[in-house]
Protein backbone atom coordinates (compact mmCIF):
# COMPACT_ATOMS: atom_id res chain seq x y z
CA UNK A 1 0.00 0.00 0.00
CA UNK A 2 1.14 3.41 -0.79
CA UNK A 3 -0.45 6.84 0.35
CA UNK A 4 -1.23 10.31 -1.55
CA UNK A 5 -3.12 13.23 -0.40
CA UNK A 6 -6.22 14.34 -2.18
CA UNK A 7 -6.09 18.29 -2.67
CA UNK A 8 -8.01 18.39 0.78
CA UNK A 9 -4.92 16.87 2.65
CA UNK A 10 -7.13 13.75 3.00
CA UNK A 11 -4.59 10.64 3.01
CA UNK A 12 -5.65 8.33 0.57
CA UNK A 13 -4.60 4.54 -0.40
CA UNK A 14 -3.54 3.04 -3.46
CA UNK A 15 -2.08 -0.47 -4.41
CA UNK A 16 0.13 -0.82 -7.31
CA UNK A 17 2.16 1.46 -9.49
CA UNK A 18 5.59 2.48 -9.88
CA UNK A 19 5.69 0.13 -13.50
CA UNK A 20 6.90 1.42 -16.84
CA UNK A 21 3.81 1.88 -19.72
CA UNK A 22 -0.01 3.56 -19.18
CA UNK A 23 -1.34 2.01 -15.59
CA UNK A 24 -4.83 0.91 -15.51
CA UNK A 25 -6.20 2.80 -12.25
CA UNK A 26 -9.50 0.69 -11.17
CA UNK A 27 -12.19 2.80 -9.49
CA UNK A 28 -14.08 0.53 -6.90
CA UNK A 29 -17.88 -0.09 -6.92
CA UNK A 30 -19.91 -0.18 -3.63
CA UNK A 31 -20.00 2.94 -4.03
CA UNK A 32 -17.34 3.34 -1.31
CA UNK A 33 -16.42 -1.02 -1.13
CA UNK A 34 -12.95 -1.77 0.08
CA UNK A 35 -11.49 -1.96 -3.04
CA UNK A 36 -9.60 -5.25 -1.84
CA UNK A 37 -12.89 -6.95 -3.28
CA UNK A 38 -11.56 -6.25 -7.21
CA UNK A 39 -8.55 -8.77 -6.26
CA UNK A 40 -6.39 -9.11 -9.16
CA UNK A 41 -9.63 -9.05 -11.57
CA UNK A 42 -9.47 -12.48 -13.04
CA UNK A 43 -5.46 -12.36 -13.52
CA UNK A 44 -5.95 -9.31 -15.56
CA UNK A 45 -3.24 -8.02 -13.42
CA UNK A 46 -1.18 -10.31 -14.87
CA UNK A 47 -1.37 -8.86 -18.18
CA UNK A 48 -1.53 -5.08 -16.97
CA UNK A 49 -0.22 -2.86 -14.34
CA UNK A 50 -3.44 -2.46 -12.58
CA UNK A 51 -3.77 -0.11 -9.62
CA UNK A 52 -6.47 0.39 -7.78
CA UNK A 53 -7.16 2.78 -5.09
CA UNK A 54 -9.87 3.12 -2.09
CA UNK A 55 -11.88 5.79 -1.85
CA UNK A 56 -11.80 8.37 0.73
CA UNK A 57 -13.97 6.69 3.65
CA UNK A 58 -12.93 3.10 2.53
CA UNK A 59 -10.31 0.56 3.10
CA UNK A 60 -7.16 1.85 4.28
CA UNK A 61 -7.98 5.91 3.25
CA UNK A 62 -9.02 8.34 5.72
CA UNK A 63 -11.84 9.69 6.46
CA UNK A 64 -11.88 12.93 5.29
CA UNK A 65 -13.00 16.36 7.49
CA UNK A 66 -15.63 17.49 5.00
CA UNK A 67 -18.20 14.82 5.22
CA UNK A 68 -20.53 13.68 3.98
CA UNK A 69 -20.52 16.79 1.43
CA UNK A 70 -16.61 15.38 -0.43
CA UNK A 71 -18.44 11.98 -0.85
CA UNK A 72 -20.69 13.07 -3.40
CA UNK A 73 -19.46 11.27 -6.39
CA UNK A 74 -18.81 14.77 -8.72
CA UNK A 75 -16.14 16.18 -5.78
CA UNK A 76 -14.26 12.90 -6.20
CA UNK A 77 -13.27 13.65 -9.73
CA UNK A 78 -10.29 15.44 -8.24
CA UNK A 79 -8.98 12.38 -5.52
CA UNK A 80 -8.70 10.98 -8.85
CA UNK A 81 -7.11 13.52 -10.93
CA UNK A 82 -4.90 13.44 -7.80
CA UNK A 83 -4.12 9.50 -7.98
CA UNK A 84 -2.85 10.37 -11.61
CA UNK A 85 -0.63 12.95 -10.48
CA UNK A 86 0.81 10.57 -8.05
CA UNK A 87 1.15 8.18 -10.70
CA UNK A 88 3.46 10.60 -12.56
CA UNK A 89 1.49 10.02 -15.40
CA UNK A 90 0.34 11.69 -18.14
CA UNK A 91 -2.39 9.41 -19.44
CA UNK A 92 -3.68 6.67 -18.02
CA UNK A 93 -6.37 3.64 -18.97
CA UNK A 94 -9.46 3.60 -16.52
CA UNK A 95 -11.91 1.06 -15.28
CA UNK A 96 -15.12 1.80 -13.23
CA UNK A 97 -16.60 -1.06 -11.70
CA UNK A 98 -20.42 -0.70 -11.07
CA UNK A 99 -21.24 2.43 -9.34
CA UNK A 100 -17.50 3.36 -9.48
CA UNK A 101 -18.30 3.37 -13.31
CA UNK A 102 -20.00 6.85 -12.59
CA UNK A 103 -17.10 8.31 -11.11
CA UNK A 104 -14.69 7.05 -14.02
CA UNK A 105 -17.48 8.99 -16.62
CA UNK A 106 -17.44 11.86 -15.26
CA UNK A 107 -13.62 11.69 -14.85
CA UNK A 108 -13.14 11.09 -18.40
CA UNK A 109 -15.81 13.97 -19.26
CA UNK A 110 -13.87 15.90 -17.27
CA UNK A 111 -10.69 14.94 -18.28
CA UNK A 112 -10.46 13.42 -21.93
CA UNK A 113 -7.23 14.47 -22.36
CA UNK A 114 -5.57 11.93 -19.30
CA UNK A 115 -7.59 9.12 -20.37
CA UNK A 116 -6.45 6.70 -23.28
CA UNK A 117 -8.92 4.14 -22.76
CA UNK A 118 -12.21 3.37 -20.86
CA UNK A 119 -13.23 0.38 -19.72
CA UNK A 120 -17.05 -0.14 -17.86
CA UNK A 121 -17.39 -3.16 -16.14
CA UNK A 122 -21.14 -3.93 -15.12
CA UNK A 123 -21.63 -0.11 -14.70
CA UNK A 124 -23.90 1.61 -12.83
CA UNK A 125 -25.91 4.05 -15.35
CA UNK A 126 -27.24 7.41 -12.81
CA UNK A 127 -23.98 9.79 -14.15
CA UNK A 128 -25.50 9.13 -17.78
CA UNK A 129 -29.12 8.88 -17.22
CA UNK A 130 -29.99 5.53 -18.76
CA UNK A 131 -33.12 4.33 -17.33
CA UNK A 132 -33.36 0.05 -16.85
CA UNK A 133 -37.04 -1.20 -17.64
CA UNK A 134 -37.89 -3.30 -14.65
CA UNK A 135 -38.80 -6.07 -17.99
CA UNK A 136 -35.23 -5.87 -18.70
CA UNK A 137 -34.05 -6.89 -15.13
CA UNK A 138 -36.51 -9.74 -14.81
CA UNK A 139 -35.28 -10.98 -18.23
CA UNK A 140 -31.85 -11.60 -17.20
CA UNK A 141 -33.10 -12.65 -13.67
CA UNK A 142 -35.16 -15.21 -15.35
CA UNK A 143 -31.94 -17.04 -17.12
CA UNK A 144 -31.55 -18.58 -13.50
CA UNK A 145 -34.78 -20.26 -13.47
CA UNK A 146 -33.61 -23.56 -12.56
CA UNK A 147 -31.68 -22.61 -9.59
CA UNK A 148 -33.45 -23.67 -6.45
CA UNK A 149 -33.12 -20.03 -4.72
CA UNK A 150 -35.03 -18.81 -7.34
CA UNK A 151 -38.98 -18.51 -7.04
CA UNK A 152 -37.99 -16.37 -3.35
CA UNK A 153 -34.91 -13.89 -5.31
CA UNK A 154 -37.32 -13.54 -8.10
CA UNK A 155 -40.31 -12.67 -5.97
CA UNK A 156 -38.33 -10.03 -4.50
CA UNK A 157 -36.97 -8.91 -7.86
CA UNK A 158 -40.59 -7.99 -8.72
CA UNK A 159 -40.73 -6.13 -5.38
CA UNK A 160 -38.41 -3.62 -6.08
CA UNK A 161 -38.26 -3.16 -9.92
CA UNK A 162 -41.86 -2.10 -8.79
CA UNK A 163 -40.82 0.12 -6.39
CA UNK A 164 -42.25 -1.48 -2.85
CA UNK A 165 -39.13 -3.54 -2.20
CA UNK A 166 -37.90 -2.77 1.42
CA UNK A 167 -34.41 -3.44 2.78
CA UNK A 168 -35.57 -7.32 3.31
CA UNK A 169 -36.26 -7.56 -0.45
CA UNK A 170 -33.04 -6.16 -1.90
CA UNK A 171 -31.28 -8.27 0.60
CA UNK A 172 -32.72 -11.41 -1.45
CA UNK A 173 -32.32 -10.25 -4.77
CA UNK A 174 -28.25 -10.87 -4.06
CA UNK A 175 -28.00 -14.14 -6.06
CA UNK A 176 -29.00 -12.48 -9.25
CA UNK A 177 -25.84 -10.60 -8.65
CA UNK A 178 -23.45 -13.59 -9.14
CA UNK A 179 -22.83 -15.88 -12.01
CA UNK A 180 -23.09 -18.72 -9.19
CA UNK A 181 -24.71 -18.47 -6.02
CA UNK A 182 -22.09 -21.08 -4.33
CA UNK A 183 -20.60 -20.35 -1.17
CA UNK A 184 -17.84 -18.24 -2.40
CA UNK A 185 -20.20 -16.31 -3.51
CA UNK A 186 -22.03 -15.69 -0.36
CA UNK A 187 -19.06 -14.99 1.23
CA UNK A 188 -18.24 -12.73 -0.93
CA UNK A 189 -21.42 -10.80 -0.47
CA UNK A 190 -21.38 -11.12 3.27
CA UNK A 191 -17.95 -9.21 2.85
CA UNK A 192 -19.64 -6.46 0.29
CA UNK A 193 -22.02 -5.65 3.15
CA UNK A 194 -19.06 -5.43 6.35
CA UNK A 195 -16.29 -3.10 3.84
CA UNK A 196 -19.22 -0.94 2.75
CA UNK A 197 -19.24 2.63 3.92
CA UNK A 198 -22.74 2.86 4.54
CA UNK A 199 -22.86 7.05 5.16
CA UNK A 200 -20.33 7.51 2.02
CA UNK A 201 -22.81 5.61 -0.03
CA UNK A 202 -25.77 7.55 1.00
CA UNK A 203 -24.19 11.22 -0.67
CA UNK A 204 -22.31 9.54 -3.51
CA UNK A 205 -25.87 10.36 -5.47
CA UNK A 206 -26.56 13.44 -3.79
CA UNK A 207 -28.54 16.37 -5.21
CA UNK A 208 -26.11 17.81 -7.51
CA UNK A 209 -23.89 14.78 -7.87
CA UNK A 210 -24.80 14.25 -11.90
CA UNK A 211 -25.25 16.24 -14.87
CA UNK A 212 -26.07 13.31 -17.48
CA UNK A 213 -27.15 15.61 -20.63
CA UNK A 214 -23.92 17.85 -20.04
CA UNK A 215 -21.74 14.23 -19.46
CA UNK A 216 -23.89 12.70 -22.10
CA UNK A 217 -22.45 15.21 -24.43
CA UNK A 218 -19.15 15.31 -23.10
CA UNK A 219 -18.67 11.40 -23.46
CA UNK A 220 -19.94 11.77 -27.45
CA UNK A 221 -16.87 13.86 -27.73
CA UNK A 222 -14.47 11.39 -26.34
CA UNK A 223 -12.37 10.13 -29.08
CA UNK A 224 -10.73 7.15 -27.03
CA UNK A 225 -11.81 3.78 -27.27
CA UNK A 226 -14.07 2.32 -24.67
CA UNK A 227 -15.25 -1.29 -23.59
CA UNK A 228 -18.23 -2.11 -21.81
CA UNK A 229 -18.60 -5.52 -20.22
CA UNK A 230 -21.88 -7.02 -18.82
CA UNK A 231 -23.17 -10.06 -17.57
CA UNK A 232 -25.74 -12.05 -19.32
CA UNK A 233 -27.36 -12.12 -16.41
CA UNK A 234 -26.62 -9.25 -14.13
CA UNK A 235 -30.08 -8.22 -13.03
CA UNK A 236 -28.54 -4.39 -12.20
CA UNK A 237 -26.66 -3.55 -15.05
CA UNK A 238 -28.60 -5.86 -17.77
CA UNK A 239 -27.18 -6.46 -21.46
CA UNK A 240 -29.52 -3.59 -23.15
CA UNK A 241 -28.50 -1.30 -20.22
CA UNK A 242 -24.97 -2.01 -21.31
CA UNK A 243 -25.44 -1.55 -24.66
CA UNK A 244 -27.13 2.16 -24.69
CA UNK A 245 -24.24 3.13 -22.79
CA UNK A 246 -21.21 1.70 -25.45
CA UNK A 247 -23.18 3.34 -27.61
CA UNK A 248 -23.41 6.94 -26.02
CA UNK A 249 -19.51 6.81 -27.34
CA UNK A 250 -18.15 7.22 -30.83
CA UNK A 251 -15.88 4.24 -30.50
CA UNK A 252 -17.73 2.36 -27.70
CA UNK A 253 -17.77 -1.57 -27.85
CA UNK A 254 -19.90 -4.30 -25.67
CA UNK A 255 -18.63 -7.43 -24.14
CA UNK A 256 -21.26 -9.39 -23.42
CA UNK A 257 -20.44 -12.56 -20.57
CA UNK A 258 -23.23 -15.42 -21.44
CA UNK A 259 -23.84 -16.46 -17.92
CA UNK A 260 -22.19 -14.05 -16.24
CA UNK A 261 -23.36 -11.47 -13.30
CA UNK A 262 -22.18 -8.39 -11.27
CA UNK A 263 -19.10 -9.57 -10.84
CA UNK A 264 -17.83 -11.26 -14.27
CA UNK A 265 -14.10 -11.63 -12.95
CA UNK A 266 -15.65 -14.10 -10.85
CA UNK A 267 -17.52 -16.24 -13.21
CA UNK A 268 -15.24 -16.54 -16.03
CA UNK A 269 -11.78 -15.24 -14.87
CA UNK A 270 -9.92 -16.53 -18.38
CA UNK A 271 -12.79 -14.63 -20.68
CA UNK A 272 -12.63 -11.29 -18.42
CA UNK A 273 -9.03 -10.94 -18.30
CA UNK A 274 -8.53 -12.21 -22.16
CA UNK A 275 -11.34 -9.63 -23.15
CA UNK A 276 -10.04 -6.86 -21.53
CA UNK A 277 -7.03 -7.36 -22.08
CA UNK A 278 -6.81 -7.54 -25.22
CA UNK A 279 -9.02 -4.30 -25.51
CA UNK A 280 -5.87 -2.59 -23.42
CA UNK A 281 -3.71 -3.90 -25.55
Amino acid sequence: MITFRADDGTLLARYGGGGEGVPLVCVAGGPFQDSRYLGGLGGLDGRREVVRFDLRGSGASAVPEDRPGSYRCDRLVADVEALRRDLGVERLDLLGHSAGANLAALYTARHPERVRRLVLVTPGVAAVGIDTAPEERLAAARLRAGEPWFAEAYAALEEVTAGRGGPESFGRVAPFFHGTWDGAARERHAASQRERNGEAAAAYAAEGAFDPAATRAALAAFPGRVLVVAGEGDANTPPPSAAAYADLFPRGGLAVLPGGGHFPWHDDAEWFAGTVGAFLE
